[in-house]
């Protein structure tokens, strides 16, 4: 296949680059103009080096991080532009293409729904909180839909904490933990729904080859765990304690708005990749930290 990604030099495009450079044609948008050419893999600066016509498929990664810095009024704008404006570009050139992508695999997060109990949720789940990570995702994912026709699949992936060796949640979380400094945010009790970037890349090719498969998707592994479980299994892993717990007051004081991100979960479940048979190689935190050369 011919493949276009955004983001691709990021955590997931990377990987999902090194799956794929075997097996597809691959352009990757980047704003690094060293990468150099391969035969399989082609980096691009702009999306009209890339005729859609020719493309079988998209997948956009494309994003600021959100939890790299404060969210100051500037910072808020750079989360949602860098989504934004390369979604609806994307939806766009797809819209005008005699013969476009079968396939458009678009971004987003579990933070559409917003800050949650322990109810489990599914892609069905309508009963969203009114918050900033809403509001990123909604027009993410409504920007994406527009591309949608009898031509062109879209899904977007509901994408939960990916847990990786470089980089990702996990980088932040170590050097701290490292040093038995690590402890419960907030009450604890709040949901992480999580995902070995090995099973997210996995998912994203699966995605790919069913057809079946449109609308959000829930990428994240079947068990979500609390704060409280997620560190405890954390520093086990490390053989490190985890006696510094972080109380609410001071994550606020840290982090401001963004500590919502902290301090609220959502207990996701991925029920449309569960009814459509995909295998999660690492479906239980304790395993999927093992796996990783921490």
């Amino acid at each position: 296949m011919n493949i276009l990604i955004t983001g691709g030099t990021g955590l997931i495009g990377s990987a999902l680059t090194t799956l794929w450079q075997t097996e597809h044609r691959i352009w990757i948008l980047t704003r690094n103009k060293t990468r150099q050419n391969t035969e399989a893999v082609h980096y691009i600066q702009t999306l009209s080096q890339v005729d859609f016509n020719q493309l079988d498929a998209v997948v956009n990664l494309a994003g600021e991080p959100i939890a790299d810095k404060r969210w100051t009024e500037a910072q808020k704008r750079q989360i949602c532009e860098s989504r934004w404006q390369v979604t609806e570009q994307i939806a766009q050139l797809i819209q005008q293409a005699a013969t476009p992508p079968k396939t458009f695999i678009s971004g987003s997060a579990i933070g559409y729904y917003g800050r949650q109990a322990n109810q489990e949720i599914t892609e069905d789940y309508q009963a969203y909180f009114p918050e900033f990570s809403h509001d990123i995702c909604a027009r993410w994912e409504n920007l994406a839909q527009q591309a949608s026709s009898e031509n062109t699949r879209v899904c977007m992936l509901r994408t939960g904490i990916v847990l990786a060796e470089r980089g990702g949640a996990l980088k932040k979380m170590l050097p701290p933990f490292k040093l038995g400094l690590g402890g419960v945010i907030g009450s604890g009790e709040q949901y992480m729904s999580w995902i070995h970037l090995k099973d997210m890349v996995a998912l994203i090719d699966f995605i790919l080859k069913q057809p079946s498969l449109s609308g959000p998707i829930n990428a994240v592994a079947p068990k979500a765990v609390s704060n409280r479980s997620f560190t405890e299994t954390l520093a086990k892993r490390l053989n490190r304690p985890a006696l510094l717990p972080m109380p609410a007051f001071m994550a606020k004081l840290l982090f401001g708005e963004m500590s919502e991100i902290l301090l609220y979960g959502q207990r996701v479940v991925p029920k449309k990749l569960l009814d459509a048979g995909f295998h999660f190689s690492y479906p239980q935190l304790a395993a999927a930290l093992a796996d990783l050369n921490l």
